[in-house]
């Protein structure tokens, strides 16, 4: 009986390690008026999504955004301020500036997708790549670390809110099992039951 449940520790162990191995990362960011700083009643809105693989060095942003107020003047990561539940203050650019390259500019709804090497000098801000050891492989400890830690924020800058008009922190996404997962999980206790009461009847 003993081993029996050992293996099926084993087992579902073997199974859901992967995920909490894995080399990427995704985070979600739900930018809106009132979670810049200060706050402001723009009804522009956007859910972006960022993938990070720290195996490949890449960053992969896929930010869309709609119903702004004003022309878009830039778009960054912020690091490292406040906390998703305290986000107060305000952090310099993390990435490129004067803007990510190629952000659409002068438009109040869009989409931007780009996949960054997290190992090029180019990818940051000079202010944060010296603030962080001069080097991009430092840079981009400090950077992960930023967003893993809940301290790094998106935002999108316009003409009329030239200090921001949607912001949203970046939040690690739950990994959440496949399907085939479950159904292999669910296999794997159904055999183990059957197993557990044929060994009692002998």
């Amino acid at each position: 009986m003993k081993r029996i449940l050992t293996m099926l520790v084993l087992a579902a162990a073997a199974l859901f390690a992967p995920a909490a191995m894995a080399d990427i990362s995704t985070f979600r960011s739900t930018m809106s008026g009132p979670s810049e700083v200060p706050p402001n009643p723009s009804p522009g809105y956007g859910v972006a999504e960022i993938v990070i693989d720290d195996v490949a060095h890449t960053m992969t942003m896929m930010i869309p955004f709609n119903d702004l107020l004003g022309g878009t003047t830039a778009a960054h990561i912020h690091c490292c301020v406040g906390t998703p539940l305290d986000p107060l203050g305000v952090a310099a650019p993390a990435t490129e500036t004067p803007t990510l390259s190629g952000f659409p500019l002068g438009v109040t709804s869009g989409v931007y997708n780009v996949t960054m090497n997290l190992l090029d000098p180019t990818t940051y801000s000079t202010a944060f790549l010296t603030a962080n050891g001069g080097s991009a492989a430092s840079a981009e400890a400090a950077f992960i670390a930023g967003i893993l830690g809940n301290t790094a924020y998106l935002n999108i800058h316009t003409n009329l809110y030239p200090g921001g008009e949607i912001r949203g922190y970046l939040v690690n996404v739950a990994v959440i099992p496949e399907p085939s997962q479950w159904m292999m999980l669910s296999l794997g206790l159904f055999a183990t039951g059957l197993a557990v009461r044929r060994a009692r009847r002998k």
